[in-house]
């Protein structure tokens, strides 16, 4: 990771950068891969991408070379260089000769809506730039293309949330049925947190997941990327009004194949606290996966906070407080992560008060709810886990015995196993594979399992 500290003349400034407010990808001097840049964060994205190419959403080569030219710290080279591999991508795959195999369709198009995903990353901090707007409907037509040229062909839906003025964005993938169009098969319901979107969640969770016959749904809910943009909604902390409706559109829809008696929710990053809260008041699921656990989303951020900026927010004193992180933003020698980190926290919480940012997290807490979750839970934690280090053991001990906790290690142990995406999946199908097993022969009620 790169030093910071010495370069800022502000003693509040050095702390904020020392403390990684945003949490920074791996923040010990131990990285357990090869770096790709000396920005820690601009590391973890290169990362993050270079993963998708594993089923099909990039390709390693042209992400590389986007990160031979990245000017650390700079959001806007990033967005530069992503922008125009985007547009090369999309090119290729415009091209008349690319469009008779539906493999190349698929993989080109998939891949062009990724980097505009990654051009878009950066770019959260001034709401007023119409790129946020023009990249999303770049990478979305992109991925649509890819969704209309798969086997079975991807399908957007939008499901009203009841009593709740937000509609939820969700991706429907049905797996094939090799026992016949009426078979029942295994669901999985996938949400993500602070920032990945759901087209993200179809490379790292549903390829896996088709390929061992599982259907999925991925969806998106106020504060994620799409719902954020077109409809002015942020987080909210009550996700089973955002949980609940998939699941009732999913069992009102006999064509879908579901088997409600092995429908699983898996939350990724801050999803680990959205599903967790959402499985505790939506008792139809067969389990839960949690990758990683989160148990209080507030303390994680306060807890990198220093002393004199802590005590300033805890005063009250929210036009000081403002005014202190906005000069910090202002400044040309924030750390990435740092700078990112509330950027994206005001836009996704909809606000341009960090102090009311940071208010608004304390909602976010699984402990005024964990007694609720009856079902059994695989909790992922990390050995590099920079965003809520510590937390997944929290969550594993406050679940008891209905919780199995998993430390990924190794080239595996960043935040959410980014970069091996196929060790997370081999682990959590064993689990689901052994666990769906054994429920199957417990009776169930409405509220718990008893074997």
């Amino acid at each position: 990771m790169r030093v910071f500290c010495s370069r800022f003349a502000s003693p509040l400034l050095a702390a904020l950068a020392y403390s990684q407010l945003a949490f920074g990808a791996n923040t010990t001097n131990d990285e357990p891969v090869l770096l790709l840049s000396e920005d820690s964060d601009f590391h973890f994205q290169l990362l993050a991408g270079l993963a998708e190419s594993v089923n099909g959403g990039a390709d390693i080569g042209p992400i590389l070379g986007a990160a031979k030219d990245l000017k650390a710290g700079s959001f806007e080279s990033f967005h530069q260089r992503f922008y125009a591999l985007a547009n090369d991508t999309k090119a290729a795959a415009e091209d008349p000769e690319n469009s008779y195999d539906p493999v190349n369709v698929r993989d080109t198009w998939f891949s062009a809506a990724t980097y505009f995903r990654m051009a878009d990353f950066y770019l959260h901090g001034n709401w007023s730039n119409p790129l946020i707007k023009s990249l999303w409907v770049e990478q979305t037509a992109a991925f649509d293309q890819g969704l209309a040229a798969l086997p079975i062909p991807g399908e957007r839906i939008r499901i009203p949330a009841t009593n709740s003025n937000f509609t939820v964005e969700a991706i429907w993938y049905a797996a094939s049925t090799s026992n016949g169009k009426n078979s029942k098969l295994p669901t999985l319901v996938i949400g993500n947190g602070y920032d990945a979107a759901q087209e993200d969640s179809y490379h790292t969770f549903v390829v896996p997941a088709l390929a061992r016959g599982w259907n999925c749904i991925t969806y998106e809910g106020p504060g994620q990327p799409t719902v954020r943009r077109n409809q002015e909604k942020g987080f909210i902390p009550d996700w089973e009004n955002v949980v609940t409706p998939v699941v009732d559109w999913l069992l009102s829809k006999q064509k879908h194949n579901v088997d409600k008696k092995q429908l699983v929710l898996l939350g990724n990053s801050m999803g680990g606290y959205l599903a967790a809260r959402a499985a505790a008041f939506e008792p139809r699921f067969s389990a839960l996966i949690l990758d990683g656990g989160v148990w209080d989303i507030y303390s994680a951020y306060t807890g990198q906070l220093p002393d004199e900026l802590l005590s300033l927010f805890e005063s009250g004193n929210s036009a000081a407080f403002d005014e202190t992180i906005n000069n910090l933003l202002d400044g040309d020698d924030m750390p990435t992560s740092l700078r990112w980190g509330v950027e994206q926290g005001l836009w996704t919480f909809h606000t341009h008060s960090p102090f009311d940012f940071l208010t608004q997290t304390k909602q976010f807490r699984l402990k005024d709810v964990v007694e609720k979750i009856k079902m059994p839970v695989f909790v992922a934690d990390a050995e590099f886990e920079g965003f809520f280090p510590g937390q997944a053991e929290q969550v594993k001990e406050a679940l008891g015995d209905k919780a199995t906790l998993h430390t990924f290690t190794g080239v595996a142990g960043y935040h959410c196993q980014i970069g091996a995406p196929q060790e997370m999946a081999r682990t959590m199908f064993a689990w689901l594979g052994k666990t769906l097993s054994k429920t199957k022969t417990c009776q169930r009620s409405s509220h718990h399992y008893k074997c």
